[in-house]
Order: structure tokens, then C-alpha cells, then sequence
């Protein structure tokens, strides 16, 4: 099978909306739709299609005094996203390391996306008998450790929300009411870290605490998984845990968060 080249799979209306974004850089703030066109060499009217698509998605505003476009808040967002991103894995790594060595469990650090928790990267204990990683997967919230380290500081209300309609159950141990979930939520804050008991696979024990940047909002959540023969309820509370809050609070202190 003959593979094709990456620039065959090009969708030509994306790449022209990307030019659009690239124009905006350096000392330039704004550019009208006739000027954009003139320096892209795309027609006047599928330039106005492309930004006002972008303006729906906020990554464009107009300046309503002279109808001139600017970068939108969107644009913000991404770029901020990716600097956090980046500093939190980078900064994560020897935590991550240091953690499984002296937990003997695959470590991991993850973020929130949307309504699922995401696994960004791992290291491995170096025990024969581990859990198979993570790393790109979209768990739930309510299930795992990690799910509710991200979120230990959200209102009541905020979590209502958040699991408003009906949770999934996923093993015997999984916590579907929410009532519940705010009561443990709530006791994460406290001790500073986070339990999963077999919730979303029965076998699997995993402990989460949260990471906090300079701005004092989570940004990501530590964790350990092992078997659960592994971490016992007295192993969690008298080792695990304190070495997750301990942790978490690390990671937070190298992005700047102070108590």
C-alpha cells in the first residue's frame, strides 16, 4: 500500500482560515476584509465567510467603529491552554518519576477536558504486575481518583451540574448518587487527595490529588494506579495518600501556586 503524502489530505477552506489567524501577529492588531484579501489573494466574499465563521467561534472580533477584525479571546484561551500544557508536563515528569518509586505504582498526570478526565503522560512502576496505562484515555469524572481531585474545589452547585442526569455505574463500587459524591469530594479537600475502590474497574485502585498553578485554579490532578491487593485501605491512608497530597502540592509549587 503506497502511503500518500500528508499535504494530499489538505482541506484547502481550513488552511485558509489559518492564514486569516496568521495574519495577525506581530505589530499588526487589526485588518479590514478588502486588506486581508488583497495580502491572501482570496476572494472578498470567501473571506468574509471564513471570518465571520471564526468570529462565531470567538477566535475573530470586529472593531464595530471602523468594521476591522482583531484576534479573538478564543485565540487567548488556545494559547494559554498550550503554555499550561506544556509547563505541567514538563514540570510533572520528575514528580511523576518520583512517585513511582516510592509508591511502586504507574504514576500519571492528567487534566479536565470537558466532562472527562484525560491522561497526558505516565511513568511506569517497574513491578511485573502493573495496570496498562492510561495515556490518551477519556475517563469519567465520578469514577476515578483523578476525576475528583480535578474538580475537589468546585462549589456544590458547580458539581451538581456537572452531574446532572444519570451517572453511569461501571462496578458495584461506583458512586452513582450525588449527594455522595459532593460528601467525598468535600473530604478530598480535606485530606488532600482523592480514592477510586474499585469504582470503574473492579481489581484497580488508583489515589489522585489535585495540582494547582499560580492562579490557584486546578489545572491537573496526580495519581497512582496498582492492584488492589496492592493498595490497601491502611497503605492509602498511611502512605499512598499522604505521599499523593504531598505530591500534588509539589507539582503545584513548581507552577507557582502559594497557599
Amino acid at each position: 500500500m503506497v502511503r500518500r503524502e500528508k499535504s494530499n489530505y489538505i482541506i484547502q477552506s481550513v488552511a485558509h482560515a489559518l492564514d486569516v489567524l496568521e495574519e495577525f501577529r506581530d505589530e499588526t492588531e487589526e485588518l479590514g476584509v478588502t486588506e486581508l484579501s488583497k495580502k491572501l489573494k482570496i476572494h472578498k466574499n470567501n473571506d468574509f465567510r471564513i471570518l465571520a465563521t471564526l468570529q462565531s467561534r470567538n477566535y475573530m472580533e470586529q472593531n464595530r467603529s471602523n468594521d476591522n477584525y482583531r484576534l479573538g479571546i478564543k485565540c487567548l484561551e488556545l494559547g494559554q491552554t498550550f503554555i499550561h500544557q506544556r509547563g505541567l508536563l514538563k514540570q510533572a515528569r520528575p514528580i511523576l518519576q518520583e512517585l513511582a518509586e516510592t509508591t511502586g505504582e504507574t504514576s500519571y498526570i492528567s487534566i479536565l477536558r470537558g466532562n472527562e478526565v484525560v491522561y497526558l503522560d505516565a511513568v511506569e512502576t517497574s513491578s511485573t504486575v502493573r495496570v496498562i496505562s492510561r495515556v490518551g484515555l477519556h475517563m469519567p469524572i465520578h469514577a476515578t481518583a483523578a476525576g475528583k481531585a480535578l474538580v475537589c474545589f468546585n462549589s456544590d452547585d458547580e458539581l451538581r451540574k456537572l452531574f446532572a442526569g444519570e451517572l453511569p455505574r461501571f462496578e458495584k463500587a461506583t458512586r452513582i448518587d450525588v449527594d455522595d459524591l459532593i460528601k467525598e469530594i468535600a473530604l478530598v479537600r480535606e485530606r488532600g487527595y482523592a480514592t477510586d475502590l474499585e469504582e470503574f474497574e473492579k481489581g484497580l485502585r488508583c489515589i489522585g490529588a489535585p495540582v494547582r498553578d499560580y492562579t490557584r485554579k486546578v489545572i491537573g490532578a496526580v495519581s497512582v494506579s496498582g492492584p488492589a491487593h496492592r493498595l490497601s485501605d491502611e497503605s492509602i491512608a498511611t502512605v499512598i495518600g499522604p505521599e499523593l497530597d504531598r505530591a500534588g502540592k509539589a507539582l503545584s509549587a513548581r507552577l507557582g501556586f502559594r497557599e
